[in-house]
């Protein structure tokens, strides 16, 4: 695949668009960290209060592989089907960083936070932090520069095993979360629940 990288201007929107989701997450009243006071590199307990408010978790490997998703739709959109004669293909990542943004932004919602407690095993999740939503959204963008500089099929390689080490490690991953967000499947429920 040819590359979809930002130019200078694009990075720098990139950037805004980064301090505009932050700006607007605490303006909806998320934590700006970890109600525990601290802001870890790593947290893996996937049932607890922590979960969604360091700066990694079971759940960044999902942001990573929305990023190698992500590219490959600016791959098919700019270069398979020439999109605006393939000539702002340099606004994919801010384009995708937008994309990602938003879904840091709705998933924060009373609504979408109400939707994971009644239909998947995140009985209290309670939303993330403004740490871990700039995190995710770093997550992703890794992910698309990762997929800009390896063949295709490395990329698809590296989402499927994200995908199978996180259904094994913790029985959730972006295609289970994506099911049970959507479409809830009692017996996934259980099985995620341990049952």
């Amino acid at each position: 695949m040819n590359r979809l990288l930002p130019n200078s201007r694009a990075v720098f929107m990139t950037f805004a668009l980064v301090v505009v989701a932050a700006a607007i997450l605490l303006a909806m009243g998320r934590n700006p960290i970890c109600e525990c006071g601290t802001v870890k590199l790593w947290h893996g307990v996937v049932q607890s209060s922590e979960n969604s408010q360091h700066i990694s978790d079971w759940y960044s490997p999902s942001h990573f592989t929305h990023g190698l998703i992500m590219y490959f739709v600016a791959w098919l959109l700019w270069k398979k089907l020439r999109l605006f004669g393939g000539r702002p293909a340099r606004w994919a990542l801010p384009i995708a960083v937008f994309v990602e943004a938003a879904w840091e932004v709705v998933e924060n919602t009373p609504m979408v936070i109400d939707r994971y407690r009644a239909v998947t095993v995140s009985f209290g999740y309670s939303g993330d932090s403004v740490v871990n939503s700039i995190s995710d959204i770093g997550w992703m963008t890794i992910g698309f520069l990762v997929a800009s500089r390896i063949p295709a099929k490395y990329s698809v390689a590296l989402a499927v095993f994200l995908e199978l080490l996180t259904l094994y490690t913790i029985r959730d991953n972006l295609t289970l979360n994506v099911v049970m967000l959507f479409w809830p499947i009692e017996a996934i429920r259980q099985w995620q629940a341990g049952g």
